[in-house]
């Protein structure tokens, strides 16, 4: 495991590989920060997730809405509205989808519990699909586009829902697809690599877990204990980061932005079509 870059975010969060630009963003969710191993992009609201729009364009997630956001000029574009009238939440994970959708988890400020949900943005709709949630993750979508992933980390369980085939909305209930509650782990980010290989970063194990049909069956360590989320990139797509927090610990670590070279490809991210 190599430090991708020593910036200690307070909250490091939401990494996205971007396939026109080839190069990597993430959020440092409690200092209201973008980054890029170049440059910091400030705002004035918690700030926790994107998709990519096209070279130069985010869909960005906030505590209050999704706004598009130029890199190359700043310039915001209000899209919809999130939870505006709930200031005691914010955004937190989220991820495109691969029928140009955009699914984004809320969480309260606080953790407070069942505060959250998770909604869907698909073609300027913003529709609820999951409430009751305490502090949304996971959020990761399976090679053939039939089924997505979700959790509530306080809930220990990682949720598969399938998706029609369509336009991607989900069909039925969702189902448990790898449960935690056994061996106390906390399920923080998600992504799927390009076999359907679950990756998932475990909050205060400092660790990120592969699952394969649900089975564990990898495990890889990292320096900081609060692993976050993980994401591919790379010009092969064999490039497999994980952000972290630095909040509340004292590591040496804490906070950094890490990067593996592993051997299965991820997919290539998803654009949202607005």
């Amino acid at each position: 495991m190599n430090i991708f870059d020593d910036r200690a975010c307070a909250l490091g969060e939401g990494p996205l590989w971007h396939p026109e630009r080839q190069s990597l963003f993430w959020f440092d969710i409690l200092n209201h920060q973008l980054m890029s191993k170049d440059k910091v992009w400030q705002f004035d609201e918690h700030v926790s997730a994107a998709g990519w729009l096209d070279q130069d364009h985010l869909l960005i997630a906030s505590e209050t809405a999704l706004f598009q956001f130029n890199l190359e000029t700043e310039a915001k574009t209000h899209v919809a509205t999130l939870e505006a009238d709930m200031p005691i939440t914010r955004s937190n994970d989220g991820r495109a989808d691969p029928y140009g959708g955009f699914w984004i988890g809320t969480m309260g400020k606080s953790a407070e519990p069942h505060a959250g949900a998770i909604y869907r943005y698909y073609r300027g709709e913003v529709r609820k699909l999951f409430a009751g949630i305490t502090v949304s993750n996971a959020i990761c979508f399976s090679p053939d586009g039939l089924c997505a992933y979700f959790c509530d980390t306080f809930d220990r369980q990682i949720k598969r829902q399938a998706l029609a085939t369509a336009d991607g909305w989900p069909q039925g209930d969702p189902e448990v697809y790898i449960d935690l509650k056994a061996d106390e782990l906390n399920p923080d980010g998600a992504v799927v690599d390009s076999h359907g290989r679950l990756w998932n970063a475990h909050w205060g194990a400092g660790r990120l877990a592969c699952y394969e049909a649900g089975k564990h069956v990898q495990t890889i360590d990292l320096p900081a204990s609060q692993t976050t989320c993980p994401a591919f990139g790379g010009a092969d797509l064999k490039t497999l980061y994980c952000t972290s927090a630095a909040v509340g610990v004292d590591e040496r670590d804490a906070g950094k932005t890490f990067s593996i070279d592993v051997d299965i490809p991820g997919q290539t991210e998803h654009r949202v079509i607005l």
